[in-house]
């Protein structure tokens, strides 16, 4: 028999245009059979070959010796006796310690007010004797920074060197520049701006607090054809040049004066920052992904040109008219347009008392310097819209205009479609609602707060993984997680924390960090990663900042109580040290807000922030208690300790009977009763088989003494269709689906929603817009798409993929659906259609794979790697 060949070889690395890793890599590639034996081959630099036997093929462990700076590696794999696969290659980084170039910093200490400070222009010179036959650009910075050699920009790579905890976590980018390069004088320039280092942050736009004063860092790596080698760096030689760029903030924008003359400032100084080992990020990096033309241009009532581009993004605009020299052209963007037609950015305002009213702007400009070909795309900047504003004197045409998408290069994972446009149509803007929000990092939403909140991926990461690959993204967002951790064990409310709580307690912020659901993101999210990709090495990295958070957690429920407890017995009852009541949680948050009798919205927070603030929310942070703390159980025997396991099983179990004790009643009533708590109990296994059937009837009647409308809020509405369809009531789970007046899904696409909204009535039947119309969580909706109504899922107990169920549940009139989900193991395929009364069910399993189809009558199929087709009758019902 034949022997294939491995394919999709690849290191656990990022990089812009090879893959670059540190002094080790993990190896992964596809598996050709259930069980096999592996031969890896290795070159590196050309010089020797290495042979290692595994009988793994993901995250395996760097097998030789590390490696070291720039060294490039070429190595490939085969069964033994078996054709070898295609080579793959890639590079270590410039190590931490075999960098000799200096920080460099502008001439002139920068102290101007935040969002309004200029870019930096520094340049160096080199002179090359000889041909080069390799060069590498390793660069880095302390803020956002753009690199050029000989005016060709360096890479593809953009908001270099990206969102991190700076105190902590700087990353460097690669680059080949071997072409840019030429005997003789060559230059080498680096535009600098405030970035995220010290850049506003957040819906007040407060500074980040990382460093008072930006900088960079490069190394130029030239190797001869002689096989001689020099290195070119950043030193006190280097000056600083007039930047045309005035003014340059992520969150306000971008101000570009082409009429700037180049002169000299002055050398840079050196030596004024103190930063952090440079590391390499495990992350793809953050490009224009696509670009797209107004779907229209037209003047708007202020005068100014409105740009609609018929989809809420993130990226900036590319502008190849500027008009004769002087010519001001400004562009605001946003992502609504009010009844008159124009631009209106009010609903993304913020006002909190102490703060005033912070109005988001973001406004770019240029000035032109009259050339033909000049071009004006903002590059130090990003927005998150659909439409903008430009406002000029001479006249501009819609060739002109051009959005570019720019995201997280994330490569896609999971499709799918069905008979049903606007179940596809949903799909579709949750898929681009977290592209908007996959910036670097993951983010709330990409215009006004832009931070990286663990309440929001926690609720979504179980979805981005069916969507992208997004498995060096999150790794490189947890790095930042842990880098932020507080002493005591909390996490901070969002990472990178530009804010630094954990150095600041006496920031508001600070007495609002280490709420459950949020917190819990340290705990659940690489338990995602492990459990989709087999990432155990993920689970050993986090342990620790799992520990603690759970500890800090277990500590607080033991040490304090909630005021209603206090004032029910002095002394609290003995299952109260495991209900975790007395500090703040966010709670449920973004519940469907309830109406006055004359139809007004009612704001629990705005309207009386003191009882929401001290509201009971222990059932929230009990049940997110008892979840983190048998998962750390679970990751406890997965890393091989048992002693831990143990205890931390023991401990989720007296959780649980806490919960029980004070939050669920014989009848299987929740204390809160809301449609939210009993979703939370179903899905994190907090109620009692016996009292399943009656906890699903209760929440059936809640849904339907609403009208048949969905009262969940963040943290449970990603699982209550998936709940309802697990507890028999998948047709109630399709009218939610289908539902369209608010609070809804489809109601959202009804009113022109491109991607999901932070509210549900993010614009409301007046066509007034409220609070962020690009904020993803509520679309996790989708996984309900892909496990229940295609019905394609991961086998309970599975890793990785290696089993899985297919378990179709019709339902909404929905007469087919199709899928695909890059597994670990390879592409698997799956579909169904019903037609004359029969279901129809084909698929494709990739290699070391095996799988269970479900029938609606109850009978199984297995079925392995290959095509596969069975049938089943449905009932007419479905």
């Amino acid at each position: 028999m034949t022997q294939t060949a491995p394919t999709g070889l690849r290191i656990d690395s990022g990089g812009d245009g090879f893959p670059v890793s540190e002094q080790t890599a993990r190896l992964s590639w596809l598996p050709v059979a259930e069980t096999a034996t592996y031969e890896i081959e290795a070159s590196i630099d050309s010089e020797v070959q290495f042979l290692a036997t595994t009988s793994e093929h993901r995250f395996v462990e760097w097998p030789w010796r590390d490696l070291r700076s720039g060294e490039r590696v070429r190595w490939r794999v085969r069964r033994p006796g078996g054709p070898w696969s295609e080579e793959h290659l890639f590079e270590a980084g410039l190590l931490d310690g075999d960098w000799t170039a200096e920080w460099i910093s502008p001439a002139e200490p920068d102290n101007g007010k935040p969002g309004q400070r200029p870019g930096h222009l520094l340049r160096g010179e080199a002179t090359i004797e000889a041909p080069v036959v390799s060069a590498r650009l390793y660069a880095t910075a302390l803020g956002v920074y753009e690199a050029f050699v000989n005016s060709e920009r360096a890479g593809t790579s953009e908001l270099s060197p990206g969102s991190t905890s700076y105190d902590t976590t700087v990353y460097a980018q690669a680059a080949d520049v071997t072409d840019a390069l030429t005997v003789g004088a060559n230059r080498i320039e680096i535009l600098l701006t405030d970035g995220w280092y010290r850049g506003q942050v957040g819906a007040f736009h407060a500074p980040a607090a990382w460093g008072e004063q930006v900088a960079a860092r490069a190394e130029l790596h030239l190797e001869f054809a002689d096989g001689s080698r020099r290195v070119i760096g950043t030193d006190g030689n280097w000056t600083e040049w007039t930047s045309p760029i005035v003014r340059a903030d992520l969150m306000d924008g971008q101000a570009t004066d082409l009429t700037v003359e180049p002169q000299a400032i002055g050398p840079v100084r050196t030596g004024v920052v103190a930063a952090p080992p440079i590391s390499w990020s495990p992350a793809p990096p953050v490009r224009r992904i696509e670009e797209r033309a107004p779907r229209s241009f037209a003047r708007g009532p202020s005068g100014g040109w409105i740009a609609d581009f018929g989809q809420n993004a993130s990226g900036w605009l590319r502008l190849t008219d500027l008009g004769p020299r002087g010519t001001r052209t400004v562009l605001e963007h946003g992502e609504y347009l009010d009844p008159s037609g124009d631009l209106d950015m009010s609903h993304l305002d913020s006002e909190r008392a102490g703060d005033g009213l912070v109005v988001l702007d973001q406004r770019d400009e240029v000035v032109s310097a009259g050339e033909v070909d000049a071009i004006f795309e903002p590059r130090h900047t990003i927005h998150g819209f659909q439409y903008v504003r430009i406002t000029r004197d001479e006249p501009l045409s819609a060739d002109a205009v051009r959005m570019q998408v720019v995201n997280t290069d994330l490569a896609p994972m999971g499709t799918f479609r069905c008979s049903d446009d606007d179940l596809n149509r949903l799909h579709e803007i949750a898929d681009w609602s977290f592209r908007g929000n996959a910036v670097d990092v993951p983010t709330d939403c990409p215009q006004r707060e832009r931070l990286g909140w663990t309440g929001d991926y926690q609720v979504f990461a179980s979805t981005a993984v069916r969507l992208f690959d997004v498995h060096g993204f999150t790794r490189k967002w947890l790095r930042s997680v842990r880098d932020d951790q507080l002493d005591d064990g909390r996490i901070a409310n969002f990472s990178p924390d530009g804010r630094q709580v954990k150095h600041h307690p006496e920031l508001q912020v600070a007495q609002m960090t280490g709420s459950a659901g949020w917190g819990d993101a340290i705990v659940h999210v690489p338990w995602v990663l492990y459990e989709t990709y087999g990432d155990r090495g993920e689970l050993a990295a986090n342990w620790d900042a799992m520990v603690r958070w759970v500890e800090w957690a277990l500590e607080t429920a033991r040490t304090k109580r909630h005021p209603s407890r206090v004032q029910r017995s002095a002394e609290p009852l003995p299952h109260e040290q495991y209900l975790w009541d007395g500090s703040f949680h966010w709670g449920e948050w973004c519940e469907p807000k309830v109406r006055t009798a004359d139809g007004a919205l009612v704001d629990p927070l705005k309207d009386n922030p003191l009882a929401w603030f001290t509201e009971d929310k222990g059932e929230v942070g009990t049940a997110f208690l008892h979840r983190s703390t048998s998962t750390l159980a679970r990751i406890a025997a997965v890393l091989d300790r048992s002693d831990e396991a143990s205890r931390y099983s023991a401990l989720a179990d007296r959780i649980r009977d806490a919960w029980r004790t004070e939050f669920l009643a014989a009848d299987g009533r929740t204390a809160t009763d809301t449609q939210a708590s009993y979703v939370r109990a179903l899905s994190f296994g907090l109620i009692p088989e016996e009292l399943r059937t009656a906890a699903a009837n209760r929440l059936v009647t809640l849904i339907r003494d609403a009208g048949t409308h969905l009262g969940t809020g963040f943290l449970s509405t990603a699982d209550l269709l998936p709940i309802l369809a697990e507890t028999g009531h998948s047709d109630l789970a399709y009218e939610l689906l289908f539902q369209r007046s608010s609070p809804s899904w489809l109601g959202m696409i009804d009113r022109g929603a491109t991607t999901i909204w932070e509210d549900w009535d993010g614009i409301d039947e007046d066509g007034r817009a409220h609070e962020s119309l690009n904020h993803y969580s509520k679309g996790a909706v989708i996984r309900f798409l892909h496990t229940r109504l295609l019905g394609l899922d991961q086998a309970p107990g599975s890793v990785a993929w290696e089993s899985f169920v297919l378990r179709p549940v019709p339902g909404g009139g929905v007469a087919w659906a199709e899928g695909s989900y890059t597994t670990p193991q390879g592409v698997l395929e799956a579909a169904w259609r019903i037609e004359d009364g029969t279901l129809r069910i084909s698929g494709r399993v990739p290699e070391a794979t095996r799988g269970v189809v479900v029938l609606p009558d109850g009978r199984t199929v297995e079925v392995g790697p290959g095509a596969f087709t069975v049938s089943s009758a449905v009932s007419a019902a479905a």
